[in-house]
C-alpha cells in the first residue's frame, strides 16, 4: 500500500515535468540557436530575418495579421450562431445536420485543397487572402461548433426563460444573456482559430501564388527555399521564435478563460 500511494503521489508531477520538457525543448532549443552568433549570442539572426532579400516584410505581417483576423471573425460568427441553434432549440434534422457537421473532422483537410483551389478560382477568390480564410474557417469550424454548441448546452435554461419573461426575443437573449455565460467557450474558439491560421503553413502554400500576398510563415519557408542550397539555419531559427511569441503571449494571457472553456463545454453531451 505504501509504495502505491508513493507512486500515485509522484506519478503524476513526474509523468507532467517529462511532458513539459518534452514540449518545450524543441522551442527552447530554437530560442537558443536564434541568439547564438559565431561570436556568441546576439541579435544578428533576428536582424537577417528582417533585412534579408528573401526575409520577412511588413506586408507578410500584414497579410497574417488580416488572414487571423478574418478566420478569428468569421469562426466565431458562424459557431456562435451554429451552436446557439444545434444548442437551444429542438428542429427536424438536428442531430444528423450535427453529425455532419462533425463528419468534416474525418476528412484530411490536405486532400481536398486542390478541389478547394479550383472552387475558389470560380468564384474569383483565387490568389487571395479572403478565400485562404474561408478556406480556414471551413476546417475550424467542426471544433468550434461542438465546443459552442456544448457552451451553449451548459447554460441553465432558467436564465433563458427569465430574460424570456421580461420580454427578451431569440437575438436579445443570445446578446444579453447567452454570450456572456459562454465567454469562455468563446475564448476557446477564437485562441484555436488563431494559432491555426497564424502558424498555418500548408493551405497558404497551395492557395496562395503571389509573393506579396504570402503569410510570414510562407516568408520563413521561402528563406530556406530562395539561397540557392545555402541554408541560413540561425535565421530560420529566429523566424521560427518570431513567429512562436505572439502564440504564447497570447495563450498565456487567455489561459484561464481558455481553461474554464474546455471545462465548462467541451466534455458535456
Amino acid at each position: 500500500m505504501t509504495g502505491s500511494r508513493t507512486a500515485s503521489r509522484w506519478g503524476f508531477p513526474v509523468t507532467g515535468a517529462a511532458l513539459a520538457i518534452l514540449f518545450l525543448f524543441p522551442l527552447l532549443w530554437s530560442g537558443w540557436a536564434s541568439v547564438r552568433t559565431g561570436t556568441g549570442f546576439g541579435l544578428e539572426n533576428y536582424d537577417r530575418l528582417f533585412t534579408s532579400d528573401h526575409g520577412i516584410r511588413p506586408y507578410h505581417l500584414v497579410n497574417s495579421v488580416t488572414v487571423s483576423a478574418l478566420t478569428v471573425g468569421g469562426t466565431l460568427l458562424v459557431a456562435t450562431l451554429g451552436g446557439y441553434a444545434f444548442g437551444r432549440f429542438r428542429f427536424p434534422g438536428r442531430d444528423l445536420l450535427f453529425l455532419l457537421t462533425l463528419a468534416i473532422l474525418m476528412v484530411p483537410y490536405a486532400t481536398i485543397l486542390i478541389a478547394l483551389y479550383v472552387l475558389l478560382g470560380w468564384i474569383g477568390l483565387e490568389d487571395s487572402l479572403v478565400g485562404l480564410s474561408l478556406v480556414l474557417i471551413m476546417f475550424q469550424l467542426p471544433f468550434s461548433v461542438f465546443m459552442m454548441r456544448n457552451s451553449f448546452e451548459a447554460v441553465p435554461r432558467e436564465l433563458e426563460e427569465s430574460a424570456q419573461v421580461d420580454g427578451a426575443g431569440s437575438v436579445g437573449v443570445l446578446l444579453r444573456v447567452l454570450l456572456p455565460a459562454v465567454r469562455p467557450g468563446l475564448v476557446t474558439v477564437a485562441l484555436f482559430a488563431f494559432l491555426t491560421s497564424w502558424s498555418e503553413f500548408f493551405a497558404p502554400l497551395i492557395l496562395l501564388n503571389s509573393t506579396d500576398r504570402f503569410t510570414a510563415t510562407l516568408a520563413v519557408v521561402n528563406m530556406r527555399t530562395a539561397s540557392h542550397g545555402s541554408i541560413d539555419y540561425a535565421a530560420l531559427e529566429a523566424g521560427v521564435v518570431f513567429m512562436a511569441v505572439p502564440c504564447l503571449l497570447l495563450f498565456a494571457f487567455l489561459q484561464r478563460s481558455y481553461v474554464r472553456g474546455f471545462a465548462s463545454g467541451a466534455v458535456k453531451g
